[in-house]
Protein backbone atom coordinates (compact mmCIF):
# COMPACT_ATOMS: atom_id res chain seq x y z
CA UNK A 1 0.00 0.00 0.00
CA UNK A 2 1.23 3.52 -0.95
CA UNK A 3 2.26 5.64 2.49
CA UNK A 4 0.16 8.61 2.14
CA UNK A 5 2.10 11.81 1.75
CA UNK A 6 3.35 14.05 4.43
CA UNK A 7 1.69 17.69 4.14
CA UNK A 8 3.80 20.89 4.95
CA UNK A 9 3.28 21.12 8.39
CA UNK A 10 4.38 17.46 8.86
CA UNK A 11 7.16 17.73 7.06
CA UNK A 12 8.26 20.84 8.83
CA UNK A 13 8.02 19.33 12.84
CA UNK A 14 9.89 16.40 10.94
CA UNK A 15 12.90 18.21 9.55
CA UNK A 16 12.90 20.35 12.66
CA UNK A 17 13.28 16.96 14.92
CA UNK A 18 15.62 15.84 12.98
CA UNK A 19 18.18 18.44 12.90
CA UNK A 20 17.62 18.83 16.89
CA UNK A 21 18.43 15.13 17.33
CA UNK A 22 21.71 15.88 14.67
CA UNK A 23 21.30 12.06 13.62
CA UNK A 24 18.91 12.76 10.52
CA UNK A 25 20.82 14.84 8.16
CA UNK A 26 23.77 14.97 6.69
CA UNK A 27 26.53 16.80 8.04
CA UNK A 28 27.36 20.44 5.74
CA UNK A 29 29.85 20.78 3.90
CA UNK A 30 32.16 23.55 2.54
CA UNK A 31 31.71 25.55 -0.69
CA UNK A 32 35.09 24.55 -1.50
CA UNK A 33 37.12 21.68 0.02
CA UNK A 34 40.60 22.25 -1.92
CA UNK A 35 41.88 23.69 -4.18
CA UNK A 36 45.58 23.66 -6.38
CA UNK A 37 46.66 26.29 -9.09
CA UNK A 38 49.80 24.68 -11.46
CA UNK A 39 52.07 27.39 -12.56
CA UNK A 40 51.31 28.28 -16.31
CA UNK A 41 52.70 25.84 -19.00
CA UNK A 42 55.16 27.01 -21.22
CA UNK A 43 53.37 29.13 -23.91
CA UNK A 44 50.19 29.42 -21.54
CA UNK A 45 48.33 32.52 -21.03
CA UNK A 46 47.20 31.79 -17.65
CA UNK A 47 47.99 29.21 -14.61
CA UNK A 48 45.22 26.28 -14.12
CA UNK A 49 43.24 26.22 -11.10
CA UNK A 50 41.43 23.21 -9.98
CA UNK A 51 38.74 23.53 -7.65
CA UNK A 52 36.74 21.05 -5.45
CA UNK A 53 33.72 22.04 -5.28
CA UNK A 54 31.28 20.84 -2.12
CA UNK A 55 27.37 20.44 -2.67
CA UNK A 56 25.28 23.89 -2.89
CA UNK A 57 22.66 25.31 -4.57
CA UNK A 58 21.33 28.16 -7.16
CA UNK A 59 18.54 30.22 -6.56
CA UNK A 60 16.38 33.18 -8.68
CA UNK A 61 15.18 36.22 -6.89
CA UNK A 62 11.77 35.03 -6.47
CA UNK A 63 13.18 31.94 -4.85
CA UNK A 64 15.18 33.69 -2.60
CA UNK A 65 12.74 35.47 -1.47
CA UNK A 66 9.92 32.32 -0.85
CA UNK A 67 12.53 31.49 1.36
CA UNK A 68 14.08 34.68 3.30
CA UNK A 69 11.04 37.00 2.69
CA UNK A 70 10.23 39.47 0.54
CA UNK A 71 12.91 42.17 -0.86
CA UNK A 72 15.52 39.93 0.40
CA UNK A 73 18.94 39.88 -0.91
CA UNK A 74 21.90 37.54 -0.73
CA UNK A 75 24.82 38.63 1.28
CA UNK A 76 28.36 37.60 -0.03
CA UNK A 77 29.99 35.34 2.61
CA UNK A 78 33.04 34.63 0.36
CA UNK A 79 34.11 35.39 -3.05
CA UNK A 80 34.97 32.75 -5.20
CA UNK A 81 37.75 32.69 -7.85
CA UNK A 82 35.08 33.18 -10.67
CA UNK A 83 34.49 37.35 -11.15
CA UNK A 84 31.16 38.30 -9.57
CA UNK A 85 30.63 34.94 -7.95
CA UNK A 86 30.44 34.16 -4.40
CA UNK A 87 29.05 31.96 -1.59
CA UNK A 88 26.34 33.39 0.60
CA UNK A 89 25.73 34.36 4.10
CA UNK A 90 22.31 32.22 3.48
CA UNK A 91 21.77 28.54 3.35
CA UNK A 92 18.86 26.33 3.44
CA UNK A 93 17.78 22.84 4.44
CA UNK A 94 16.97 20.54 1.75
CA UNK A 95 14.49 18.08 2.17
CA UNK A 96 15.45 14.39 0.42
CA UNK A 97 12.52 11.80 -1.03
CA UNK A 98 13.50 9.14 2.23
CA UNK A 99 12.76 12.41 4.80
CA UNK A 100 16.11 12.64 5.57
CA UNK A 101 17.79 16.18 4.77
CA UNK A 102 21.00 18.24 4.71
CA UNK A 103 20.96 21.51 6.72
CA UNK A 104 23.24 24.42 5.71
CA UNK A 105 23.46 24.03 2.13
CA UNK A 106 25.12 27.04 0.65
CA UNK A 107 23.50 29.30 -1.28
CA UNK A 108 25.98 30.52 -4.41
CA UNK A 109 25.41 34.05 -5.95
CA UNK A 110 24.16 35.85 -7.86
CA UNK A 111 21.16 34.84 -8.77
CA UNK A 112 20.59 33.03 -11.61
CA UNK A 113 17.05 32.37 -13.26
CA UNK A 114 16.26 29.25 -11.99
CA UNK A 115 17.16 26.66 -9.03
CA UNK A 116 19.59 24.27 -9.15
CA UNK A 117 21.04 22.31 -6.34
CA UNK A 118 24.24 20.15 -6.76
CA UNK A 119 25.20 17.14 -5.09
CA UNK A 120 28.04 14.67 -5.24
CA UNK A 121 26.71 11.13 -5.63
CA UNK A 122 27.26 10.08 -2.14
CA UNK A 123 25.03 12.85 -0.88
CA UNK A 124 22.44 11.44 -3.65
CA UNK A 125 22.77 8.22 -2.17
CA UNK A 126 22.11 9.13 1.29
CA UNK A 127 19.15 11.27 0.59
CA UNK A 128 17.72 8.86 -1.15
CA UNK A 129 18.09 10.74 -4.77
CA UNK A 130 18.77 9.31 -8.52
CA UNK A 131 20.02 12.25 -10.07
CA UNK A 132 22.08 12.24 -13.41
CA UNK A 133 25.25 13.89 -14.31
CA UNK A 134 24.27 17.07 -15.96
CA UNK A 135 26.26 20.53 -17.32
CA UNK A 136 24.34 23.43 -15.13
CA UNK A 137 21.47 24.55 -16.15
CA UNK A 138 20.31 21.82 -18.45
CA UNK A 139 17.68 20.12 -15.23
CA UNK A 140 14.66 19.33 -17.57
CA UNK A 141 13.64 15.58 -16.52
CA UNK A 142 15.60 16.12 -13.55
CA UNK A 143 14.60 14.71 -10.01
CA UNK A 144 13.36 17.64 -7.41
CA UNK A 145 13.20 18.67 -4.13
CA UNK A 146 11.94 20.42 -1.12
CA UNK A 147 14.01 23.59 0.55
CA UNK A 148 13.11 25.02 3.66
CA UNK A 149 14.40 28.86 4.90
CA UNK A 150 13.68 30.82 7.86
CA UNK A 151 10.38 32.53 5.44
CA UNK A 152 8.80 29.62 3.91
CA UNK A 153 9.74 26.57 1.58
CA UNK A 154 10.06 26.10 -2.14
CA UNK A 155 8.85 22.95 -3.81
CA UNK A 156 11.50 22.02 -6.96
CA UNK A 157 9.57 19.85 -9.46
CA UNK A 158 13.19 19.23 -11.22
CA UNK A 159 16.61 20.72 -10.79
CA UNK A 160 18.88 18.48 -8.63
CA UNK A 161 21.32 17.29 -10.48
CA UNK A 162 25.40 16.26 -9.72
CA UNK A 163 27.46 19.03 -11.70
CA UNK A 164 29.28 17.24 -14.51
CA UNK A 165 33.17 17.98 -14.43
CA UNK A 166 33.75 21.32 -16.60
CA UNK A 167 36.78 23.64 -16.86
CA UNK A 168 36.12 27.43 -17.12
CA UNK A 169 38.22 29.72 -19.51
CA UNK A 170 38.93 32.96 -21.54
CA UNK A 171 39.47 32.65 -25.54
CA UNK A 172 42.80 32.83 -25.15
CA UNK A 173 43.25 29.89 -23.04
CA UNK A 174 41.10 27.75 -25.19
CA UNK A 175 43.16 29.33 -28.10
CA UNK A 176 45.86 28.05 -26.44
CA UNK A 177 44.62 24.45 -25.55
CA UNK A 178 42.67 24.38 -29.23
CA UNK A 179 39.94 23.57 -27.69
CA UNK A 180 35.67 25.15 -28.23
CA UNK A 181 33.16 26.43 -26.16
CA UNK A 182 30.59 22.81 -25.42
CA UNK A 183 33.68 20.88 -26.53
CA UNK A 184 34.92 18.64 -24.16
CA UNK A 185 39.12 18.17 -22.57
CA UNK A 186 40.73 15.91 -20.35
CA UNK A 187 42.27 16.36 -16.59
CA UNK A 188 45.25 14.28 -15.76
CA UNK A 189 46.06 13.89 -11.86
CA UNK A 190 49.30 12.96 -10.72
CA UNK A 191 49.94 11.82 -7.03
CA UNK A 192 49.80 8.42 -5.60
CA UNK A 193 46.94 7.46 -7.33
CA UNK A 194 46.62 9.07 -10.64
CA UNK A 195 43.43 9.01 -12.82
CA UNK A 196 42.74 10.97 -15.76
CA UNK A 197 38.92 12.27 -16.24
CA UNK A 198 38.23 11.45 -19.79
CA UNK A 199 35.30 14.36 -20.25
CA UNK A 200 35.75 17.90 -18.72
CA UNK A 201 33.21 20.00 -20.72
CA UNK A 202 34.48 23.39 -22.26
CA UNK A 203 33.24 26.69 -21.17
CA UNK A 204 34.64 29.53 -22.95
CA UNK A 205 34.02 33.38 -22.19
CA UNK A 206 35.90 36.61 -21.60
CA UNK A 207 35.02 37.01 -18.45
CA UNK A 208 36.45 33.57 -17.00
CA UNK A 209 39.20 33.01 -15.80
CA UNK A 210 41.18 29.31 -16.08
CA UNK A 211 39.34 26.66 -13.23
CA UNK A 212 38.40 23.46 -13.37
CA UNK A 213 35.53 22.14 -10.54
CA UNK A 214 34.98 18.82 -9.70
CA UNK A 215 32.62 17.76 -6.91
CA UNK A 216 33.79 16.16 -3.64
CA UNK A 217 33.18 11.99 -4.79
CA UNK A 218 35.53 12.95 -7.86
CA UNK A 219 38.38 14.84 -5.42
CA UNK A 220 37.86 11.92 -3.24
CA UNK A 221 38.16 9.22 -5.81
CA UNK A 222 42.02 10.55 -7.09
CA UNK A 223 43.39 11.53 -3.76
CA UNK A 224 43.29 15.32 -4.91
CA UNK A 225 45.12 17.98 -2.64
CA UNK A 226 46.71 21.07 -2.80
CA UNK A 227 50.08 19.95 -3.68
CA UNK A 228 48.36 17.60 -6.51
CA UNK A 229 50.27 18.03 -9.90
CA UNK A 230 47.55 18.35 -12.35
CA UNK A 231 47.23 18.81 -16.33
CA UNK A 232 44.53 19.77 -18.53
CA UNK A 233 45.16 18.06 -22.39
CA UNK A 234 42.96 18.03 -25.59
Amino acid sequence: MSQKPLNRSQIEQLVRRSLARHSAGVAAAPTVEASSAESPKAGAPNPLVINISARHCHLSQKSVETLFGAGHQLTPKKWLYQEGQYAAEESVTLIGPRSRVISNLRILGPCRDFDQVELASTDAISLGFDIPVRNSGDIAGTPGCMLMGPAGFLEMSEGVIRAAPHVHMAPEDADFYQVENKSYMKLRIGGDLGLTFDKIFVRVDPSFKLEVHIDTDEGNACGFTQQTPCELIK
